[in-house]
């Protein structure tokens, strides 16, 4: 059994995508954001950053592990379980190289852009205008790359995918006001999205 601490972010929904994609026994435990759940004592002995996601596998090997960061963590459950990250070679590097890809770039500049499109209570037209750019060129470099490989790692589904989806996600609802007429002009994006968006897993992770 796994404790799967999330709530309704894309960061969290990373996590619930891969639980379902392995077919694991998992509890989910929310942590309210919108309540600073994230900042009780509990919590903070299994996330030091007092953010979400994070696990605990109480199956792990030695006894339970607590794992936080939604990359340690796909990576950890991919590698545990022996699926959606190639073991070793070109293949296992491409796919660590787009996770981190993600993690680095896409979102966090979608979340700056948020919070000064969404969330700010003071706008600021030169942030607003610097992560725009920084968002839609981010977006073209993941179009450039679908439109040359069926998947962001290559030709098999991997969590480099399952780690962009919801952010992907994010870009074309949430921040749909800003983002969806440059997505519209993302075509390998858009199929992509269409692709991965068709799983099952997926599907009830992002649910």
């Amino acid at each position: 059994m796994i404790s799967f601490y999330t709530w309704t972010t894309p960061n969290g929904r990373k996590v619930a995508i891969l639980l379902e994609e392995l077919g694991l026994a998992y509890e989910t435990i929310s942590v309210n954001l919108g309540r600073n759940e994230q900042f009780t004592p509990g919590f903070l002995a299994i996330s030091p950053n007092n953010k979400i996601p994070a696990i605990v596998d109480h199956g792990a090997e030695g006894g339970p592990l607590s794992v936080f960061e939604s990359g340690a963590i796909l990576t950890y459950l991919a590698e545990r379980h022996g699926r959606f990250l190639p073991a070793a070679g070109a293949a296992r590097y491409k796919t660590l190289e787009w996770l981190n890809w993600q993690m680095g770039g896409l979102g966090p500049m979608l979340g700056q852009l948020g919070y000064f499109e969404k969330f700010a209570q003071e706008k600021s037209a030169s942030a607003s205008a610097r992560f725009l750019a920084e968002a839609d060129r981010l977006l073209s470099v993941m179009d450039k790359r679908l439109a040359e490989s069926r998947y962001l790692a290559g030709d098999e589904y991997s969590i480099a995918d399952i780690a962009a989806y919801p952010w992907a996600v994010t870009a074309s609802t949430f921040l749909a006001e800003v983002l969806a007429e440059r997505i519209g002009t993302k075509p390998a994006l858009l199929r992509w999205m269409e692709l991965v968006g068709s799983r099952p897993a997926v599907q009830r992770g992002m649910r």
